[in-house]
This record gives structure tokens, C-alpha cells and sequence, in this order.
């Protein structure tokens, strides 16, 4: 059975179970056609069903058409370099602020990453500042989004976090996660933090609107204490729309890490490594040999290349195209390979330009008290 918590992701995930036994609805084709409504369109990672279910979404696009519009949560542990699993979710944040008009408050959680990691104070706030230029690439709206940073956002987040502290129990905290009495005091009372940002944009304004966070399903532990704890507090429920996640290189069990980053594709990562990682450590659902690759065809759902492609071919008639040559015998195991190595290189050129001119627009992101 696969272990699925903020912490901890290990073995085949079964999505059907998943939706059970946290308690989360399914995605239903009614709420996909109101998305696409009002985008004139649907992103391609709703219509492929990765991101797949939700908490009270009906509710908060109820409340965006009486004009009270939902702002957006997400955020980002910075320990290491970020993999292209960790973009998955931002870049369909962009899309839902882009299409919904929104503000997104994106939380930099160095305080917990120091916490739960074996780095020093130092190194966390290096890498907090070289993700903030990946979260920057992305190209959310810099007059729309708001960055808090844990340690240097306290002054404001503390007095709010103390609060939902207050609400939970260490013996919810070790039931959620499965922490012991060696844990440290502070990685118990973390999940405080990360439940400030879906209510403090209202404190700070005085306002009632609905918060929608897109996260991996891994993350829902925490935002089932913080719906129950914000509602005591008075505040809305924050709504939730949850996302699968990335399959690491090496096969479709588990999700991308970049403790491993021979393993997984870095946003830094030149052509030529990228290149090497898929061909070297990508998982093929091909046969052993062209003759019986060309008499059998391949296998789509465990092949790597083709689990990807979903993230990475919008061309719906592309991807079918490909899969069906695949699945065929039609195309072989390098040529899906190289499809990928080119569309993923394609992607990152784009992002690391951005990522290069994001070092002068830190400040333009961080939230001003």
C-alpha cells in the first residue's frame, strides 16, 4: 500500500483510493465546463484529468460569480533546487489567475524546510532565494501576487499563526503525520504557518474572500486541519482543487525528487543533461527488442516518456498520435525519448531566460505590509 503525506511519498498511488479515504470529491465534468466557460477554454492538465479532485470549488466559483472573487494560495519548500514536478502546480496557478482575474499569495516556507531538513539557517535562505527566481519564471502577474516569506513575513503572520495554534492539539498533529515525541517542538507547530496565508489577505483587508488552493494531493493532510481550525476562527474554509503527482524518472511509483538530481529534471539542467537523464534513467514501456517492440507495441501507461508528454504536449490530436504509434509498434522506445527531450528543453530555454531577468524583480513579488 502506498504511503501519501507531506513528508513522505512511496509506491503506486491509486487516485480512486485516495479520493476515499481523504475525503475529497472527484472532479465533475459540471465544474470542468464552468472553468471552461468562463476561459474559453480548459488547461490541458484539467482535461487529462491530473488535476483531478477538490475541496468546496463549487462553492468558491458560486461566490467569484456573485462578484466576490477567490484569491489564490500556493507556495514553495525551499531546500534544493526545484524539479519540473514542482512547476506542474504553478503553472496551472498561472492559468487559474490569469483566467479568473485574482491575486495569488505565495507562501516561501524556509522556516519549516529548516525545521524538517539537516541544512543550516544559511543554506535555506539560498535556496529560498533561487527558488523565488523559478516562481518568478513562471510569469504570474507581479501587480497580483504577493510573496511571504516565513521568517521575514513573522511580523505578521506570527499573531495570525498563534491563533490557529491555539485550535489544534499535538495529538492531531501526530495522528496527521505520524510524528513522535522526538519530533521537535517546531515542526509540530508548522502547520500553523502554512495555515495563515488562506485567511490572512483578509485579516490584512478586513475582507470575506474564498481562498483556492491548487496543491498535490500529497499536501491535503495539512489543509484538512486548516479548514477545520480557519472556520473556528471565523473564516471561510479554504477551497481546494488537488493535483496528481509527477512520476519520477526511473518509474510511474512514487514522485519526483531532487534529492536524486540524476534522477529528475532540474530547472537549471542544460540540454545536454536533460537529454542524458531521459535516455539514461527514463523508464520505457517498450519491448526488448525493435523486432518485438515493431510486433507488439508498447505499453503508454508505465512508459515515462509518454506520462510526461501529458504535462508537456497540449495538442490533444499530438498526444493521442503518440500514443497510439506507440501503443502500435509504430514508434519506438528513442523516438518518444527524443519527443520528450525536445518539448522539455523547449520549455525550460523559455523558463531559464526568464529566470536569468528575475534576479532584478525580487522585490517587485515580495508583499509590503
Amino acid at each position: 500500500m502506498a504511503t501519501i503525506n507531506p513528508y513522505e511519498v512511496e509506491g503506486l498511488i491509486d487516485y480512486d483510493r485516495l479520493i476515499a479515504e481523504f475525503g475529497i470529491k472527484k472532479l465533475t465534468p459540471d465544474l470542468l465546463e464552468r472553468m471552461k466557460k468562463k476561459a474559453g477554454g480548459i488547461h490541458h492538465l484539467l482535461r487529462r484529468g491530473i488535476f483531478f479532485a477538490h475541496r468546496d470549488l463549487k462553492w468558491a466559483l458560486d461566490e467569484y460569480d456573485k462578484g466576490n472573487k477567490f484569491f489564490l494560495y500556493t507556495g514553495c519548500g525551499p531546500s534544493g533546487p526545484l524539479h519540473l514536478g514542482h512547476l506542474t502546480t504553478w503553472v496551472f496557478t498561472k492559468w487559474l489567475q490569469d483566467t479568473f482575474d485574482v491575486e495569488l499569495w505565495f507562501q516561501f516556507t524556509d522556516d519549516e524546510k529548516f525545521l524538517f531538513k539537516n541544512k543550516t539557517y544559511d543554506e535555506i535562505q539560498k535556496w529560498t532565494y533561487e527558488n523565488m527566481l523559478d516562481a518568478i519564471a513562471i510569469g504570474f502577474d507581479p501587480k497580483k501576487t504577493f510573496f511571504l516569506h516565513d521568517t521575514k513575513h513573522a511580523g505578521i503572520m506570527y499573531p495570525e499563526a498563534i491563533k490557529v495554534a491555539k485550535k489544534i492539539t499535538f495529538s492531531t498533529i501526530k495522528s496527521a503525520f505520524g510524528f513522535t515525541d522526538s519530533n521537535n517542538i517546531g515542526s509540530i507547530f508548522y502547520t500553523s504557518m502554512q495555515t495563515v496565508p488562506a485567511f490572512l489577505p483578509n485579516v490584512l483587508r478586513n475582507e470575506k474572500r474564498p481562498c483556492l488552493i491548487p496543491l498535490g494531493v500529497d499536501q491535503d493532510p495539512h489543509f484538512r486541519i486548516s479548514r477545520d481550525v480557519v472556520e473556528k476562527l471565523g473564516h471561510h474554509k479554504p477551497a481546494i482543487i488537488h493535483g496528481k503527482m509527477m512520476c519520477p524518472l526511473e518509474g510511474a511509483q512514487g514522485k519526483m525528487a531532487s534529492t536524486d538530481p540524476d534522477k529528475a529534471i532540474l530547472t537549471t539542467d542544460n540540454p545536454e543533461m536533460v537529454k542524458k537523464k531521459i535516455n539514461k534513467h527514463a523508464f520505457s514501456g517498450g519491448q526488448v527488442s525493435i523486432e518485438e517492440h515493431r510486433k507488439l507495441g508498447g505499453n503508454p501507461d508505465i512508459d515515462v516518456p509518454y506520462l510526461w508528454l501529458q504535462y508537456f504536449e497540449e495538442d490533444d490530436a499530438k498526444l493521442k498520435q503518440i500514443h497510439d504509434d506507440y501503443k502500435s509498434g509504430k514508434m519506438l522506445t528513442g523516438e518518444i525519448k527524443q519527443i520528450l527531450i525536445d518539448k522539455i528543453n523547449a520549455f525550460l530555454a523559455e523558463h531559464q531566460k526568464r529566470r536569468e531577468a528575475a534576479k532584478k524583480r525580487i522585490d517587485e513579488f515580495m508583499y509590503k505590509p
